[in-house]
């Protein structure tokens, strides 16, 4: 089970690389400070997500259109108790989403998240959830050729590799550029 300890840890080691970005996480940082149970799903202050970059070799990015939100966006979720580290989490969640195995991406930084974002999930009646913040730690990861993609109809109804030149958001584009 990751616990809060560790995420500090991270959120720490990635703002030292990041310091323009303390402001933007000013909401998350405070959860950490109030040594909130962010890895909790049911903390509607705010709790955490791990997301997954997956690279192929053209530099095209994975992206899954979520069947609650409409939206289109790279695989993840919500941590559970049976993660055993935050990469691992992102990792669980490539697999349930997309049917690739979580030992075909390979991590750009074994320990560090290529971004982190804070940003609002609407309400959602159906599973009696308020609106609430999501704490997401954006893993890179390169995958060798392009992996077939089998999607968990459940959450998931679409997938498309996109050029990195077209991820959003820009945050994330341009970091992506940073690493070609």
């Amino acid at each position: 089970m990751i616990d809060v300890d560790e995420v500090a840890k991270v959120v720490e080691s990635y703002l030292e690389q990041n310091a323009s970005e303390h402001q933007r996480l000013a909401p998350l940082l405070a959860s950490l400070t109030r040594r909130t149970a962010i890895t909790d799903r049911s903390t509607f202050t705010g709790h955490l997500t791990c997301s997954a970059i997956l690279i192929d070799p053209a530099w095209r990015v994975l992206h899954i259109r979520h069947n609650t939100l409409g939206r289109w966006l790279r695989p993840g979720g919500h941590v559970e108790a049976s993660d055993v580290s935050l990469l691992d989490a992102a990792l669980r969640e490539v697999e349930e989403e997309t049917g690739i195995a979580a030992g075909v991406p390979r991590p750009i930084h074994d320990l560090l998240p290529l971004d982190i974002d804070v940003h609002p999930i609407p309400a959602n009646p159906a599973k009696d959830e308020p609106d609430h913040q999501h704490f997401d730690l954006r893993y890179a990861f390169t995958v060798p050729g392009t992996p077939a993609v089998r999607l968990q109809a459940e959450e998931v109804n679409a997938a498309e590799w996109l050029p990195v030149e077209q991820v959003e958001p820009s945050v994330v584009r341009d970091k992506l550029l940073l690493l070609r």
